[in-house]
C-alpha cells in the first residue's frame, strides 16, 4: 500500500493517530475489517487497503521501520516518493529475509510479495478420494471423470468427504496464500511416519488420517489450521463442534487437538489451533471452542483466516523478529509431509 493509493498514511486508513497504543491500533484493524468487508457490503479495494495498512504498522517491529521511513522522508524531501514506496532492506540469513513487513509495497509494477509456502494443500485428500472411488467402483473398471457430478453424488458419504476435504482444504491455502511474506505456510503436514498412516491412538477413529491441513507461522505466533466440509451447518456442543454431517460419536476439535501435540517433536509449542468451514456452515464469523493445556481453540469462517491470522488471536502474543526466526529454522528442519 501507497499514500498516493490510500489517499493518506496507514494511521489514517486505520482511523487513529500516529501515536496510538498497540491495543488501540488493532481494535481499529478488527473494526475496519468488520466495516470494510465486501461480504457485508463494504468495498474490496479498501478491504485490501486495511489489510496493507496493518502489514505497514500492525507488529512493533515493522511500526518501526514504517515511522523511521516517513521520518527520513520527511528530513530528505526528494526521497519521499522513493521512501514510502519502498520496503526497507532487510537483513538475511541463511534461508531468507528476516523480516515482518508486508514485503514490497504494491506501488507502480513491482508486486506485493506473499507468505512462503510449501507442499501440497488437498493432495493427500485428493489421493484418498481416488484411492476409495477405485475400490468403489471396482478395481480394473475405467472411470472416465473421476469428478463427475453425477459419480459423486452416488458414492458413499465416505467418499465424498474425502473429496469435500480436498477442496475445502485448496481453498483455505487461496485465503492463505493471500498473507504476507510475514508468514510462512505448509500444508499436509504428516503427524505419523510412513506416507498415508493413520493416527496410532488407540482412541482414535480411522476417519482421523495422520496429518495437519496447515501450519502457519507469522508475528502473531505458530498456528495449527484444519479444513473440513461435512456438507452441513457446523454448531458449537461445550467445546466440541457438531454437525449433521459427521458420523455418531465423532469428535473432531478433540482428535484435532491430539494431532496438534506433535509441534512438541518440532521443538516449538503452537499457539492456537483453527477449524475452517465455509462461511455458509458457520453462523458466526468465528466460535471460541475453549482450550486444551493453554492452547486456545476455534472455529472460523473461511473467509475471515487470512485477517484472523494477520491481526492475531485473543491471548496469544506476538512473537520478536528473532523468535520467528528461530522458529522458522526449527520447522524447516523437521518438518515432513504427508
Amino acid at each position: 500500500m501507497t499514500d498516493a493509493r490510500s489517499g493518506g498514511t496507514p494511521y489514517e486508513v486505520l482511523g487513529v493517530p500516529h501515536d496510538a497504543p498497540a491495543e488501540l491500533l488493532r481494535r481499529a484493524y478488527r473494526r475496519r475489517l468488520r466495516e470494510t468487508h465486501p461480504d457485508t457490503g463494504g468495498n474490496a479495494e479498501v478491504f485490501h487497503e486495511v489489510q496493507q495498512a496493518w502489514a505497514l504498522v500492525g507488529t512493533p517491529v515493522a511500526r518501526r521501520a514504517y515511522d523511521m521511513r516517513t521520518a527520513e522522508a520527511r528530513r530528505s524531501p526528494a526521497s519521499s516518493g522513493r521512501a514510502r514506496s519502498s520496503a526497507p532492506p532487510p537483513s538475511t540469513h541463511d534461508d531468507g529475509p528476516r523480516v515482518w513487513t508486508a514485503g514490497r509495497a504494491s506501488g507502480g509494477t513491482r508486486p506485493r510479495a506473499k507468505a512462503r509456502s510449501h507442499g501440497h494443500p488437498g493432495g493427500w485428500s485428493q489421493e484418498r478420494y481416488l484411492t476409495l472411488l477405485r475400490e468403489w467402483v471396482g478395481r480394473g473398471v475405467d472411470i472416465a471423470d473421476p469428478y463427475d457430478p453425477s459419480l459423486v453424488a452416488r458414492a458413499p458419504r465416505e467418499i465424498q468427504h474425502a473429496l469435500a476435504d480436498a477442496r475445502a482444504e485448496e481453498a483455505t491455502a487461496r485465503a492463505l496464500a493471500t498473507l504476507s511474506s510475514a508468514f510462512t505456510i505448509w500444508h499436509d503436514v504428516a503427524t505419523a511416519r510412513g506416507h498415508g498412516d493413520w493416527s496410532s491412538d488407540a482412541d482414535a477413529p480411522r476417519t482421523d488420517p495422520a496429518k495437519l491441513d496447515h501450519v502457519i507461522l507469522g508475528p502473531t505466533g505458530l498456528i495449527i489450521a484444519q479444513s473440513e466440509d461435512w456438507g452441513a451447518p457446523v454448531r458449537r456442543k461445550g467445546k466440541e463442534l457438531v454437525s449433521d454431517g459427521l458420523p455418531p460419536g465423532a469428535r473432531p476439535v478433540k482428535a484435532l487437538t491430539r494431532r496438534a501435540r506433535v509441534s512438541r517433536s518440532w521443538g516449538v509449542r503452537h499457539a492456537a489451533v483453527l477449524v475452517v468451514v465455509a462461511d455458509s456452515q458457520l453462523e458466526a464469523m468465528a466460535l471460541p471452542l475453549g482450550s486444551s493445556r493453554g492452547v486456545p481453540r476455534f472455529a472460523i469462517r473461511r473467509s475471515a483466516v487470512a485477517g484472523t491470522v494477520t491481526v492475531g488471536l485473543p491471548g496469544v502474543p506476538i512473537l520478536t523478529e528473532d523468535q520467528v526466526f528461530d522458529q522458522r529454522t526449527r520447522l524447516q528442519r523437521a518438518i515432513r509431509f504427508a
